[in-house]
């Protein structure tokens, strides 16, 4: 009996998320075959964006006005940092590889509302990376799901069911990056992609960030240190928690035009009574919880195991947090389960790049409720 052959190539993958704390790199290989896809990650590394480039980031995303000129010219400056971050993880492994997927930076995402198409835009153009890098480039990834009716996020959930689905647990992955988004994974999600949802669930931590950066002039509460030493208001949490976005049922997506420095601003307004340990306490525990009431309101079966990736994975007291509130299911990083929880985003957009060199749909529309599966991402040679 001869076996059939497996399909590998070497592939980089790069992602900046909401938090806009640098370029995730992720130099990944991927073995196919029969369309059972596995992972090896060869080195992830951050690679931070210059000071002013990310102030600049934030302001548009904080909608401050800028020209047509002056977007043109962000759009080149980030496609060459992460071009630049693409060449130093290629140098640092001494290994070239045959493809780059890049997400690019998020600058605007505005969801569908009834019969209004949603509208998302990513700059840092892929046509920039592959002429600086010399390598194929595929970009733009969440513009087709957008047009086929869908929200254009979560994508990283077809990396969720393609490597980190259970045969018999019901798991949740829980993305806790700038914002917070979950993968809900019946038993066999693989066999069983039409039951797989996911839909964007928290701020996940750019309010904790932005509250650390004002409050205690730190740039993140480094292992939720800070928050630990506070006590959390719950009265004001289960008021936020009344909020149009929490009620709102799946799909839905969320981003910087929601969670913006003026909805932080909002809150502390509504804070003034509290000492600032309190205040980053209460900002905590707000994510843990909408998060948990997410899972109780939403989620067709309670999850088994709850798989959590993103930077958020790595603040201890909000990771305690959860797990007393999502008791009894078991919360673990995806680490434990042979996913870099920091490099987890990039490997799913290196490999949503190679599932667009072979024509295979990367969207799940019952995640991001398109009308349709379709081929994400635009190429460049």
């Amino acid at each position: 009996m001869i076996s059939a052959p497996t399909d590998k190539i070497l592939a980089i993958g790069l992602m900046s998320g909401t938090s806009v704390d640098g370029i995730d790199a992720a130099l990944v290989e991927i073995s196919d075959r029969h369309n059972h896809i596995e992972t090896n990650l060869i080195a992830g590394h951050t690679y931070a964006y210059p000071d002013d480039l990310r102030a600049e980031i934030l302001a548009v995303c904080a909608g401050e006005a800028r020209s047509l000129q002056q977007i043109c010219e962000l759009d080149d400056r980030i496609a060459e940092s992460f071009a630049k971050a693409a060449i130093a993880i290629m140098e640092k492994c001494d290994r070239q590889p045959d493809l780059i997927g890049s997400h690019g930076q998020t600058v605007f995402h505005r969801p569908p509302v009834g019969e209004q198409m949603g509208y998302t835009v990513q700059i840092g153009r892929g046509a920039v990376i592959a002429e600086l890098t010399g390598i194929k480039t595929v970009s733009d990834f969440r513009v087709a799901d957008i047009e086929a009716g869908g929200q254009g996020a979560p994508l990283v959930s077809m990396l969720d069911v393609l490597l980190l689905s259970d045969p018999t647990k019901y798991r949740v992955c829980q993305n806790i990056g700038g914002i917070s988004n979950l993968t809900y994974l019946p038993p066999n999600s693989i066999e069983n992609q039409d039951q797989v949802f996911g839909f964007d669930n928290a701020a996940g931590n750019v309010l904790m960030d932005m509250a650390t950066q004002k409050l205690f002039g730190e740039p993140f509460d480094l292992d939720g240190e800070i928050a630990r030493q506070g006590n959390p208001d719950l009265d004001l949490i289960n008021k936020w928690l009344e909020q149009e976005f929490f009620v709102t049922a799946p799909p839905k997506s969320t981003g910087r035009e929601l969670f913006s420095p003026d909805y932080l601003e909002a809150r502390l307004a509504e804070c003034q009574h509290l000492s600032n340990y309190d205040i980053l306490a209460t900002l905590t525990e707000f994510t843990a919880r909408a998060i948990a009431k997410s899972y109780r309101d939403f989620l067709p079966v309670f999850p088994d195991e709850v798989l959590i990736g993103g930077g958020g994975g790595r603040n201890g007291y909000l990771m305690e947090r959860l797990q007393d509130l999502l008791a009894p299911a078991i919360v673990k990083r995806t680490d434990e389960f042979g996913m870099s929880g920091d490099s987890k985003e990039a490997i799913a957009f290196a490999v949503l790049g190679y599932l667009r060199l072979k024509e295979r749909a990367g969207n799940l529309p019952s995640v991001t409720g398109a009308k349709r599966s379709v081929l994400l991402g635009k190429i460049y040679q």
